[in-house]
């Protein structure tokens, strides 16, 4: 699909010598000679590359004025500047607004060639990039079988209909991100934004202007909640937002309207708003550090992500489809053979969560070569041995032989039960007991379920 390039200048004779430069190149051209028209065509998101001639026959608005409307609405744009009468100044003013290139008239046609071609590329590359991370949420899905993540594949289709707002609690890569992109993706919404605010990295002097937008020489200036209108907005870290802001929030939840910074128009918008938080906001409201009104406004449907200790049943199947979604994108078959690395993998305690198992086996399909001893000490050193639970393997060898039994089959069936997510029918086939001489055995060796 060829690219359409906005040209915006005021002497006709600049726009069609361009236009037959470009043409030549399979480019749709747009021409506009006014700032009007110019606005017109940006707010119909109309093309993909834009020419700006600096100096337009306007007072107070100019291409410079264009630049900051396009920077502001579609900041992946790429804009080149361009001017008969240039100076260091005016070309440096322009990058720091966010120009691609600066550009003198009169101009060779191969120098606009030249960078017109690589803003192009920049563009397809922004492209592949965006569609990437959208592929990826697309295709990794909520693998497992163990009771918590049935609980939650089974919600998501049921919530996603709604336009309630959801609270997502779990640690760190647990998949608090991937979970809300689901929700979205299987709601009416899929169509529209997912915005994602991630509360622990913004400058606190900036939430407002973040969140909300402003206005500044005359010029809205989006902010997220406008770009999230019709879509989702996901408020990442929660908890990390001051409690001005959080009382500010709580305002556009109740009346979804708002005004931007410095402005005195209302903005009405239509968000489903999910939060997301790794520490129980429960205990913070208590302490002072979040608002308890909001916590009930965003807390309508409630998910709990478990870190990957506690689904260690899950890791056999998520392994599995993590080798094939890198095999398929390496096109290159791996046989790999998993039991030792299995036994491994259950008596670490994953500080990282599935982010870290996924991390991991990236690493063994890079480093591997299907060599078990290779992968082996691959993901002995990913562990660094510090979070190997090594008394589940420990005997004590000063022991009877009664006792010694009695400690290995302890460590043994502990160890089952939390493979198996403390499931006793599972862990009564596992182990090849039934149900009732299972119960005794742990009841005999004081293992509580």
């Amino acid at each position: 699909m060829s690219k359409s390039i906005l040209i915006v200048d005021d002497e006709p004779d600049i726009i069609k010598l361009i236009s037959d430069i470009l043409s030549e190149l399979s480019f749709n051209i747009i021409k506009a000679s006014t700032v009007k028209e110019a606005l017109d065509f940006i707010e119909n998101r109309s093309f993909d590359i834009a020419l700006l001639d600096v100096s337009l026959d306007e007072t107070k608005r100019d291409g410079v004025f264009l630049l900051k409307t396009i920077k502001d609405k579609l900041p992946e744009i790429q804009v080149i500047m361009m001017s008969g009468h240039a100076n260091i100044q005016i070309a440096v003013d322009a990058m720091k607004l966010g120009a691609f290139e600066f550009i003198e008239k009169p101009f060779s046609e191969q120098r606009l060639i030249n960078f017109i071609k690589r803003a192009s590329e920049i563009l397809d590359l922004k492209t592949q990039n965006k569609e990437l991370k959208e592929n990826y949420f697309k295709s990794y899905e909520f693998i497992g079988n163990s009771p918590s993540i049935k609980k939650i594949k089974n919600s998501i289709d049921k919530i996603a209909l709604t336009d309630s707002r959801a609270l997502i609690i779990g640690p760190s890569g647990s998949g608090k991100e991937l979970l809300a992109r689901k929700i979205h993706l299987n709601s009416k919404r899929k169509d529209n934004p997912f915005i994602v605010l991630n509360a622990a990295t913004i400058n606190p002097l900036n939430y407002e202007i973040e969140l909300f937008g402003q206005v500044k020489d005359n010029l809205d200036i989006f902010g997220l909640l406008d770009k999230a209108n019709n879509g989702t907005l996901l408020i990442d870290n929660v908890l990390d937002l001051p409690l001005e802001i959080q009382g500010k929030i709580l305002r556009v939840l109740t009346d979804q309207k708002f005004k931007r910074v410095n402005g005195t128009k209302i903005i009405n918008v239509d968000i489903r708003l999910i939060c997301t938080s790794s520490i129980d906001l429960y205990d913070e409201i208590q302490k002072g550090n979040f608002r308890e009104d909001l916590f009930h406004r965003i807390n309508v449907f409630n998910f709990e992500l478990p870190p990957l200790k506690r689904r260690l049943s899950d890791i056999n199947l998520l392994s599995d489809y993590f080798i094939k979604e890198y095999s398929a994108n390496l096109g290159k078959k791996f046989n790999i053979k998993l039991d030792k690395i299995y036994e491994l993998f259950y008596q670490y305690d994953w500080p990282g969560n599935v982010r870290e198992l996924r991390n991991i086996i990236e690493r063994i399909l890079i480093l591997g070569e299907n060599d078990t001893k290779k992968i082996l000490n691959i993901v002995k050193e990913s562990f660094g041995n510090l979070n190997v639970n090594k008394s589940q393997g420990a005997m004590d060898f000063n022991l009877p032989l009664k006792k010694a039994r009695e400690q290995w089959e302890k460590v043994y069936l502990s160890q089952q039960l939390k493979i198996n997510d403390g499931n006793i029918s599972k862990t009564s086939k596992a182990v090849g007991m039934e149900r009732s001489a299972l119960h005794r055995k742990l009841s005999s060796l004081g293992i509580k379920i």
